[in-house]
């Protein structure tokens, strides 16, 4: 099956920018805790649903069961509570910015602990690609944009510390399962476990009683549908498809493909705000586009 984790990393990042659009209004109505909170809790029931009825929880044993609820906990729970805590401080196009070093996290990480080495064609690729990546949001706004997805929302140093600690999280939490979806264990009924031990941990915070985890405002049916049908791009089908692209591909090299999330934002961005992207958007693009040819071609 050469070279398909390519295509399931890219389709991820599809999902992901697509999904990206409903979450900033729905995460600063409820608050970054309670957003994933719910979010969690609508993936889990599609994801349990669907494993149920295709049979994946055969595939898991104990050991897997064990990664993959560490791995909910560390990038689902730490990393995109993180995430949404940094959007509602410097909006999504910053906050992806830093998103985006989980790819340069992965590729390091994956070279010390997997011994992963990357050829002189995929490397230039993932250099062309993580930088047009970075260019492409860092350049993508013009100076009089003042769209409310762009706006500052007190000091931007938590917001920056808020976006590398999901960046790093989400790279650790993508080594611990290369290893275990390397076997046969159903990705789907692996992403179930995953959502559920987050959103175990999200519940367990809210029970406790600690104001952060509290909403915000009360969540109403228009901002239910949003957190439901990103749920379903973004944790039911982008995270399932990025499970089964670390079944055939290193994990680097996922990073780096599914990393692109944020350019195809661009010209979604331009669809709702109708605004053309700068002409830093555009040069970013055209690297990430160049950049990933060479990776899935190598």
């Amino acid at each position: 099956m050469p070279f398909s984790y390519d295509f399931l990393a890219l389709a991820a990042a599809a999902c992901w920018a697509i999904s990206s659009l409903l979450s900033a209004s729905a995460a600063r109505h409820l608050g970054a805790f309670a957003y994933s909170r719910w979010r969690m809790f609508c993936v889990s029931l599609m994801l349990w649903a669907a494993a149920l009825v295709t049979g994946g929880w055969a595939s898991l044993d104990s050991p897997a069961l064990g990664v993959m609820a560490a791995s909910g906990l560390i990038g689902i729970f730490i990393g995109d509570t993180a995430l949404y805590a940094a959007m509602n401080r410097l909006g999504p196009r910053r906050a992806s910015v830093l998103f985006a070093t989980h790819a340069l996290f992965s590729v390091v990480l994956g070279f010390a602990l997997f011994d992963e080495r990357i050829g002189g064609r995929a490397l230039a690729g993932g250099v062309l690609l993580v930088g047009g990546v970075m260019t492409a949001i860092f350049f993508g706004k013009r100076g009089s944009e003042t769209h409310a997805w762009e706006q500052d929302n007190g000091s931007p140093w938590p917001g920056i510390a808020l976006g590398l600690v999901s960046a790093l999280c989400q790279s650790v939490a993508t080594l611990m399962v290369k290893p275990t979806m390397e076997g046969n264990v159903d990705p789907v009924a692996a992403s179930a476990v995953r959502m559920t031990m987050a959103f175990a941990a999200h519940l367990a915070l809210l029970w406790a009683g600690l104001a952060v985890a509290r909403p915000l405002q009360r969540i109403n049916w228009p901002v239910f549908g949003m957190v439901a049908l990103n749920a379903f791009l973004a944790m039911g089908v982008g995270m399932t498809l990025i499970l089964l692209a670390l079944r055939y591909g290193e994990v680097g090299m996922v990073a780096m493909l599914s990393s692109v999330s944020p350019v195809l934002v661009l010209p979604l961005l331009w669809l709702i705000m109708k605004r053309r992207p700068a002409g830093g958007a555009w040069l970013g693009a055209l690297a990430t586009v160049i950049g990933t040819a060479l990776i899935v071609t190598r």
